[in-house]
């Protein structure tokens, strides 16, 4: 357990029971900042390193982000995995922040964009790492709701971390509403169909997302393209993705049809769980493998008739989405 309490980062010199010295900001976000500190363990003489988590706006201003900060604390401090970042619980805190695990390592964002693309070896082992945090999470009722690369850490070894529960929702617990439109979302190359179509979400969007990353770390690039954040998600409703063995020749049929199953268009062609998503990696040699629509319908549901098509759409939706965020707006309000 943590034997200390942190200040605010700009008044590093108020600190209870231990010394910390900040440094720069870790990561600023909209809705908090992180910041590393060095702290002292109760039952170690060594010196830990742990980031702290601060709101950047004040809580009293804004109920609706406050009951976001705390129910992300909430969850964090509930659940306990290899693959999931922890999150310290202190009830004699003198404000509010949240107190992190300190994990070595990389966004997978930031290994995306120094290597374009990684080696179907390298990608499978990381998904898996991915898998088993899932399959943690969820069997503990929590849905994540915003697995993309930079929600993920990575080490040296490409073992990961999940991280940042944001807007992560867990069962049993009242449903929060959202100063945004797209908060509720979540990010628009991975988004699950369902969500994009104002549906909450479940188990198999967290599965649908982690497909679209698999294709990504293969391929160097989404499955899923537009001129907007709006059109990248109108492309999932209307388009077959380029197949991956044409994005990336190295991919095999068996990852293929792997592939092609995490990002089925409708949730109950997904896989079930992540543990069956993950048992079909690890056995790739005993995954079947038959024709699909998609490996010759793809080019022409990607004709330019198709995305102009895909391009109005696009546009005909801009309305709704603002009447529809104009109404969230309103309810927190009032």
């Amino acid at each position: 357990m943590l034997d200390v309490l942190f200040g605010q980062p700009s008044d590093p010199g108020k600190f209870r029971r231990a010394r910390n010295w900040t440094t720069t900001a870790l990561n600023r976000r909209r809705l908090a900042a992180a910041w590393p500190l060095f702290t002292a363990l109760s039952t170690c003489v060594m010196a830990a390193r742990s980031p702290s988590k601060f709101p950047t706006w004040p809580l009293e201003q804004d109920p609706v982000r406050a009951d976001r900060f705390r129910r992300e604390e909430e969850i964090g401090t509930t659940l306990n995995h290899p693959n999931v970042m922890k999150i310290y619980a202190d009830d004699h805190r003198s404000g509010i922040y949240m107190v992190m695990e300190w994990c070595e390592g990389r966004l997978l964002r930031q290994i995306l964009s120094a290597e374009g693309k990684l080696a179907p070896e390298r990608a499978i082992k990381i998904t898996l790492g991915i898998l088993r945090a899932l399959d943690y999470i969820h069997n503990h009722g929590v849905v994540h709701r915003d697995l993309k690369p930079e929600n993920i850490m990575v080490d040296d070894h490409d073992n990961v971390k999940l991280i940042d529960f944001g807007i992560a929702s867990i069962e049993g617990a009242k449903r929060l509403t959202y100063t945004g439109y797209t908060q509720a979302l979540g990010t628009p190359d991975y988004i699950a169909p369902e969500q994009v179509k104002g549906k909450r979400g479940d188990a198999r969007s967290d599965l649908y997302a982690v497909g679209i990353m698999l294709y990504e770390m293969l391929s160097g690039k989404t499955p899923f393209t537009g001129p907007s954040p709006l059109a990248v998600m109108n492309d999932r409703l209307i388009n077959h993705p380029l197949p991956p063995r044409v994005a990336e020749p190295s991919v095999t049929p068996q990852l293929q049809k792997v592939l092609y199953r995490a990002i089925e268009r409708e949730p109950k062609n997904r896989y079930p769980s992540a543990q069956a998503f993950a048992l079909d990696l690890e056995h790739l040699d005993q995954v079947g493998v038959a024709d699909r629509a998609e490996l010759t319908h793809w080019k022409k549901s990607r004709s330019p008739v198709s995305r102009n098509v895909l391009l109005y759409s696009a546009l005909a939706l801009i309305p709704i989405l603002l009447f529809v965020a104009m109404l969230l707006l309103s309810r927190h309000h009032s």
